[in-house]
């Protein structure tokens, strides 16, 4: 039933479900403004601030009128989800119909997350054998780069700027290849904006994902990315200081795109391509591209086509030159053709020009060129060229080109290899292959008129079976012991890698990430909804290692998929997943929300391994929250379910986890009781990384009870069981084990080297709960050592992580090592301060600690009053 104002019939309150775009929510959005009796902004501001102070929200995180008004605008590109949550809340404050405003933007937000799927690079592409011609715009690049050195002012940038096709991103690559050769740079950063492509699923690069990249590359662990756009913007100038590096901003959309990637620090050269104006930068130089100079383009086709000879008129390259439009893109091409019709002459070529110029009476060289090449490609590579610019993602291999059409591996190969060589396919060091947008557009409008869409469709079916299938095989190799939990998917028939050896299958997985990703978002968009749904369960486990924003785009359009198709059980395992995916990034309430939401329809559809499996997880989200009892109850429940169910390897993660939560409330041998029960379910269904996890937690158990021994061989078994999985999260919990076993044998410099190596790991996969871990290890092992400054800086980092993500238990921890660490430096106010706000949250907690920090505290007040 639709909602209506009494005091006003005719105002509708809107239902965000229905909003497919951006643009589209934020008019719901105004609607729901005028619905409530169209409030002043200053009055949403003032509610929305309101009822974030009563949540806790510090005063620096309120908002501000400004922008409580940018989320009503028209034309953003992405939306503060938990700004307009909490205007929605403010109009309406129904939590059925604000979570309904919470999925919508989940949903809608999938634009924003396919802007965040973004290829960044540290290295150039190869320069282009034979460049010619930008002599000029060579020199004026050459003398941007001395003014500045010479001025001693900020970094260079120089804008490139002209339209398709005329050779910008050449130009700029050969440019840079120039300057390292000169040794004006010792490092580069690539990446392709995608400012203008002719795939609407992939929208020009979010700025943000472009920082977050360029910053793994420049050394920065994952969890000291910012969130923020402008804080990563501070970290990658902070980063590029006192450095010779080139950036190059290819293909960019606009200055607002441009600007947060400038570094703006001196030393560095920005180098950026646009079709756009980009005056607005105020460029150290701005190059206006344009067409080949007439001698330039024939000089050019004469050094690419020097075998092919002339014939009765002595000015055909001319003739060419002028029908192609001086155009680089399209000289490329008709080159091309040349290569691939030997016996013709330049006067042949010019007339078939001339003739098709009439015929079909093209505007532009570069559709003539296309055209040509296009219909003078034998039908097999005009049906891949066809097909490929179905492709949703930015790039393929072979196994992938060769599933769209259907063919073998070899054929597809030749067929590929010719496309490359006539200009119209380009393929990257790695064997990779792309299409130029101009061509993309041209295949596509090709694809559509000649391509049956039933055929299309039948193309693109077998692409998306293939990367499913493909991933089933990297994701049974790796790991095998979990692969009934996995949809089974049979080999599809088209050629695939092999990928029996988990290396393989692991680098497999590393370099078609992005492309699996694209793929679950347009499969869900487009009418493969069940693709969608068994992707994101394959690659849930893969997903979860430490690629936490990957898995919540998959999972998130996973759900959307599964409410497409109205499959409540896959509604309930997507929401599970997604859950999941929060957990990783520290997202806990989140995931509490999604889990439970999960539950909810297991139970509809009567799903006993479902209801289980949920059970679990949320006893990990409620363990990270610090809720120990109420996560207790949760693995209790979940170890019945799936007894009940018959799942070995459930009833072990559940007895696990209550084991883990068991002793870290004290409950020493029950600890160890349910620890033992998980490890000989993990030993009977031969889970080695289960194993390994029971092994590790129950030396944890016999550290905190003086049997180190024991826990010494149990950590060193669990080591080798993780670093035999690849299990690299494992690896790290268990190097920092160790070092806390070391801390309490009294070998403080083995402790810290071992949090170390747990820490470098830690921050490799982005698993910031664990970094604050290892950081706290590492701070209580400096103090042991004598080290109360190293201590305190260690406890610090630890605390600022743990506070972010709210793991109070390392927060507790944290402070109690600051404590500790004041306390060894004779500051007794701030170690009795640091040591009463440990007591307050492990009282909260209900662990053992509480007790043991009132000794301390007592201890500090004796020695106080003896002084």
């Amino acid at each position: 039933m639709t909602a209506t104002r009494a005091d006003d019939p005719s105002a509708v309150m809107p239902d965000p479900g229905r909003a497919r775009t951006l643009d589209e929510l934020t008019a719901a959005l105004r609607s729901l403004k005028v619905w409530a009796g169209n409030p002043s902004y200053e009055r949403i501001t003032s509610q929305v601030n309101t009822a974030w102070r009563a949540a806790g929200r510090p005063a620096g995180e309120l908002t501000k009128r400004p922008t409580v008004v940018d989320c009503f605008k028209p034309g953003r590109r992405r939306l503060n989800a938990d700004l307009v949550t909490a205007v929605v809340q403010a109009l309406h404050p129904d939590e059925g119909y604000v979570h309904q405003w919470r999925q919508a933007l989940r949903v809608v937000g999938g634009e924003a997350r396919a802007a965040a799927v973004v290829r960044v690079q540290d290295r150039l592409p190869p320069d282009l054998a034979g460049f010619t011609g930008r002599a000029s715009e060579l020199d004026q690049l050459r003398h941007a780069l001395t003014h500045d050195r010479h001025a001693g002012g900020a970094a260079a940038v120089a804008a490139i700027e002209g339209m398709a096709g005329v050779g910008k991103t050449r130009l700029a690559v050969h440019a840079g290849h120039l300057l390292i050769r000169e040794s004006r740079f010792d490092r580069t950063l690539f990446v392709n904006l995608r400012g203008f492509f002719p795939d609407p699923a992939r929208p020009p690069a979010d700025p943000a994902a472009v920082l977050d990249g360029f910053l793994r590359l420049l050394g920065v662990p994952a969890h000291q990315i910012p969130h923020d756009l402008h804080a990563r913007r501070a970290a990658y100038r902070d980063r590029l200081t006192g450095t010779r590096t080139l950036i190059v901003l290819d293909n960019a959309a606009d200055v607002d795109q441009v600007r947060p990637l400038l570094p703006e620090v001196p030393g560095c050269l920005t180098l950026i391509t646009s079709r756009r104006i980009l005056s607005d930068l105020r460029p150290t130089a701005r190059l206006v591209v344009d067409v080949f100079a007439a001698h330039e383009a024939v000089d050019y086709l004469v050094q690419v086509v020097s075998h092919v000879p002339m014939g009765d008129d002595p000015v055909a390259a001319a003739r060419i030159a002028q029908r192609c439009g001086y155009l680089p893109l399209a000289l490329d091409l008709t080159t091309g053709h040349m290569r691939a019709t030997p016996g013709w002459t330049l006067t042949d070529h010019a007339d078939r020009l001339d003739e098709r110029h009439r015929q079909r009476r093209l505007e532009t060289g570069v559709e003539l060129a296309l055209d040509l090449s296009y219909h003078h490609l034998p039908a097999g590579q005009r049906r891949l060229l066809r097909l490929l610019a179905l492709h949703p993602g930015q790039d393929s291999d072979a196994y992938a080109a060769a599933a769209l059409t259907g063919t073998d591996l070899d054929t597809t190969r030749a067929h590929l290899d010719h496309l490359c060589r006539d200009h119209l396919l380009q393929q990257s060091a790695s064997g990779r292959y792309t299409l130029h947008d101009l061509v993309r557009a041209f295949a596509i409008t090709r694809a559509h008129d000649e391509v049956r869409p039933a055929d299309r469709r039948e193309a693109l079916t077998r692409l998306f079976d293939h990367y499913l299938a493909t991933a089933a095989a990297a994701m049974n190799a790796l790991h095998p012991a979990q692969a009934h939990l996995r949809p089974h998917i049979p080999p599809t028939g088209t050629p695939a890698p092999e990928l029996a050896d988990p290396d393989c299958a692991l680098a497999w997985l590393d370099v078609e990430r992005p492309t699996l990703v694209t793929v679950a978002v347009h499969t869900a968009s487009n009418g493969w909804p069940t693709h969608t749904t068994r992707l994101s369960r394959i690659l849930y486990r893969y997903l979860a290692g430490g690629r936490g924003s990957d898995a919540v785009i998959v999972h998130s359009h996973a759900h959307h998929a599964a409410r497409q198709t109205g499959d409540v059980t896959e509604q309930a395992h997507a929401l599970t997943d997604l859950g999941v995916a929060h957990l990783w990034v520290a997202r806990y309430e989140a995931a509490v929300e999604h889990f439970t939401a999960a539950l909810h329809l297991f139970r509809e559809a009567g799903h006993e391994f479902g209801q289980a499996r949920t059970q679990t997880n949320l006893g990990v989200a409620e363990q990270r929250l610090g809720h120990y009892r109420k996560a207790a109850a949760h693995f209790r429940r979940g170890r019945t379910a799936h007894l009940l169910a018959g799942n070995q390897i459930g009833q072990a993660l559940a007895l696990s986890n209550l084991g883990d939560v068991e002793q870290r409330l004290g409950h020493y041998r029950g600890a160890a009781r349910h620890l033992r029960e998980a490890l000989a379910l993990y030993r009977q269904s031969g889970d080695q990384a289960g194993e390994a996890v029971s092994l590790a937690n129950l030396a944890e158990v016999d550290t905190r009870s003086g049997r180190y021994e024991t826990a010494a061989a149990n950590l060193a078994q669990a080591l080798v069981l993780f670093r035999q999985a690849g299990h690299r999260n494992g690896e790290a919990w268990t190097l920092d084990g160790l070092g806390t076993l070391h801390r309490h044998l009294g070998q403080p410099v083995e402790a810290a080297r071992h949090h170390r190596q747990a820490l470098t790991i830690l921050q490799t996969t982005g698993d910031r709960h664990g970094a604050a871990w290892a950081l706290n290890g590492l701070g209580e092992a400096m103090l042991a050592a004598g080290h109360a400054t190293d201590a305190l800086t260690h406890h610090t980092a630890a605390h600022a992580i743990a506070a972010e993500i709210g793991a109070r238990d390392q927060q507790a921890r944290a402070e109690a090592g600051l404590a500790g660490a004041h306390r060894a430096l004779a500051d007794h106010d701030r170690a009795r301060a640091h040591y009463r706000h440990a007591l307050t949250i492990y009282t909260d907690l209900g662990t053992p600690e509480a007790d043991q920090i009132r000794t301390c505290l007592a201890a500090l007040d004796d020695a106080d009053a003896r002084t």
